[in-house]
C-alpha cells in the first residue's frame, strides 16, 4: 500500500473546507469550468445506473428573468408560496430543532439581525431568490415518476457537484428555498410535465470581504450519531 496520502488529504480538504456562500462577486464562471464540474459529478453512483439527475445551467438574461419572476412572487407574501414537496418536517423535534435554531442565529447574529426582527429576516430570505448575486444558477430536476431511491442517489450527485466546484476554486450555495416557487421556475425554464424541481445551487466566486461568508456551522461529534456494534466504543 502506498504511503502517499496526498489524494486523501485533497479529498478531505474539499469535504471539510466547503462552505455555503451567501454573497458572490460578479465575476463570470467560464462554461468550460461548469462542464468540468458537472463532468466529474456525473460519476456519482445510482441504483441500476439510471442517473436520475437533470441540470439547467442558467446565466445572463435568463438568470435575470428567473430571479425577477421569483422575487415578484416572493413579494406577494407567504400565500404565493406552494412547495411541491416537504423538504423539512412539518414539526421539528430534538435534537434537530436545536441544531436548526443554532444555525439560524449564527447567521442572523453575524448580520446584525435581532431576534424577532421578522422584516429583516424576510429581506435576508429574499436574497436566496437573487442567488446572493451569483452569476449562475444550477437548477436541478428529477423525473417525478421515479421513487425515493432515486432521491437518495440524487443527493450523492449534488454532493459531487459541490465538492467538484470547491476543488476548482468555485463557490456554491445549495438552496431548497426555490421549491416554494417551482411553478414559476418551471415556466421560465420550460420544464416538461414530468420534471420536478429538486433544488437550486448558486454558483460563482464568493466575496471574501462579506461578513455573511464568515458564517460557520457546527458538526456533531461522532459519538452523537455513530454506534459501533463490534464491541468497540466511539
Amino acid at each position: 500500500m502506498s504511503d502517499d496520502f496526498s489524494d486523501v488529504s485533497a479529498v478531505d480538504r474539499s469535504i471539510v473546507g466547503r462552505r455555503s456562500t451567501r454573497q458572490f462577486l460578479p465575476h463570470p464562471v467560464p462554461r468550460a469550468l461548469v462542464e468540468a464540474i458537472l463532468g466529474a459529478a456525473r460519476h456519482a453512483p445510482s441504483g441500476n445506473n439510471i442517473q436520475p439527475w437533470r441540470v439547467h445551467v442558467v446565466g445572463g438574461d435568463r438568470r435575470r428573468e428567473l430571479c425577477e419572476r421569483v422575487c415578484a412572487e416572493f413579494d406577494k407574501g407567504p400565500a404565493a408560496a406552494a412547495a411541491e414537496y416537504d423538504y423539512y418536517p412539518r414539526e421539528f423535534v430534538e435534537p434537530y430543532l436545536a441544531r436548526r435554531r443554532r444555525t439560524g442565529w449564527n447567521l442572523y447574529g453575524l448580520l446584525g439581525i435581532a431576534k424577532g426582527d421578522h422584516a429583516a429576516m424576510r429581506r435576508q430570505h429574499r436574497r436566496n431568490f437573487e442567488l446572493f448575486d451569483a452569476p449562475l444558477a444550477l437548477v436541478f430536476t428529477i423525473d417525478r415518476r421515479l421513487a425515493q431511491g432515486s432521491w437518495l442517489d440524487y443527493g450523492m450527485f449534488l454532493q459531487n457537484v459541490l465538492l467538484a466546484a470547491h476543488a476548482r476554486g468555485v463557490d456554491s450555495c445549495p438552496q431548497a428555498a426555490w421549491i416554494d416557487y417551482h411553478r414559476t421556475v418551471g415556466e421560465v425554464l420550460g420544464f416538461v410535465p414530468e420534471e420536478q424541481l429538486v433544488c437550486v445551487v448558486a454558483l460563482g466566486y464568493g466575496d471574501p470581504d462579506a461578513p455573511v461568508n464568515r458564517v460557520t456551522t457546527e458538526r456533531c461529534a461522532l459519538n452523537e450519531f455513530v454506534r459501533f456494534h463490534d464491541g468497540a466504543s466511539c
